[in-house]
């Protein structure tokens, strides 16, 4: 891997893998079972120009618990860039502060321009609708994690990804992870307008993955493994598109009538969050909370071992980590949330 974490397409294979077993041995920190101090006196610079709740605090927890210390900058209005400075400047400016830097962008290849300025360690928490490759890892991990549990293997699985596959930059970058392993069948359903480019269905059907297209969910998906689903990212459309969306029905909600009906008992739910949980908005029911196929809270809790394990990857600790340990000293609660099981 690289200095900088800006495209899956700088991991290979070997370097995933890496990856997944680091962040194994982080469970014991991230579970809040162990504490250590590897990572002290390094500070992170959190440069956040896009809003973020999950990403933001998920680095900055991350971090922390690595024991280095976070400076966060959230909105553009409130950066020097509203005053004309460019990402040549702030890069330069943020690496005489900060040990690293994670960094969400609204325009798409900025975090890579931000990038070329500095030899201090990038990692591109979202640029627009391009890629977020620490999701696409986070989400990689918690399919392999839900596969161990169900024994079954990523060989031959069949995944739906649905939603707004043009503008969601997870998908993106998790359908170019995914083509790194054995074939697989991978399902594409997503609103007119909103299909995954055509480059990417091409690089997955060119490594041996058999890639169906879909108009609808309307049909049997009793073999289905896993689905991940999207938000239809509106605040990337134009007005001509949200005149026409504005038609579309509610076949590509993922709800709880789905999976009882077009299912099975072990399909996992996945999604990036947020989920939009207003009426209308074509997306993962909260019917489904409670549900044990529903694997979005222990996603969401994978991004800690994971973003762990790419700083420490990156700043090249990862084989200290079991030197540096020691348990934790406060009250840990056995269940995270009142529908989890406990850790």
């Amino acid at each position: 891997m690289s200095s900088h974490l800006l495209s899956v397409d700088s991991l290979s294979r070997d370097h995933v893998d890496h990856l997944l077993r680091v962040a194994s041995r982080m469970e014991p920190i991230a579970q809040r079972r162990k504490v250590t101090r590897v990572l002290e006196g390094a500070v992170l610079g959190n440069l956040f120009f896009e809003a973020s709740t999950r990403t933001r605090v998920s680095f900055h927890a991350a971090f922390c618990r690595l024991g280095g210390s976070v400076c966060d900058t959230t909105g553009f209005t409130f950066s020097s860039m509203a005053k004309g400075e460019s990402l040549y400047d702030t890069s330069r400016v943020m690496s005489g502060y900060c040990d690293a830097i994670v960094m969400r962008h609204p325009d798409q290849g900025s975090v890579a321009e931000f990038a070329q300025a500095t030899n201090v360690p990038v990692i591109n928490g979202g640029d627009g609708p391009g890629e977020h490759p620490s999701q696409a890892l986070l989400d990689l991990y918690t399919i392999d994690k839900e596969f161990t549990r169900l024994g079954k293997t990523l060989a031959g699985a069949h995944l739906l990804l649905t939603g707004d596959l043009k503008y969601g930059r997870t998908v993106h970058s998790l359908i170019k992870l995914l083509s790194l392993y054995a074939p697989m069948r991978i399902t594409l359903v997503s609103p007119p307008g909103l299909e995954m480019p055509s480059h990417l269905v091409d690089l997955v059907a060119s490594r041996g993955h058999r890639v169906e297209l879909r108009e609808s969910l309307a049909s049997d998906f009793s073999d289905l493994d896993v689905i991940y689903t999207t938000r239809i990212q509106k605040e990337r459309f134009t007005e001509e598109m949200m005149e026409s969306f504005s038609g579309v029905s509610q076949d590509f909600t993922i709800d709880r009538a789905f999976l009882d009906q077009r299912c099975n008992d072990t399909t996992i739910v996945m999604h990036p969050l947020p989920r939009d949980s207003r009426p209308g908005a074509n997306d993962l029911n909260v019917d489904l909370n409670g549900d044990p196929r529903l694997a979005i809270f222990r996603q969401t809790d994978n991004g800690i071992p994971v973003r762990m394990a790419i700083f420490a990857t990156l700043l090249e600790v990862e084989d200290q980590i079991e030197k540096d340990l020691r348990d934790v000293r406060w009250f840990v609660p056995r269940k995270l949330g009142v529908d989890d099981r406990e850790f």
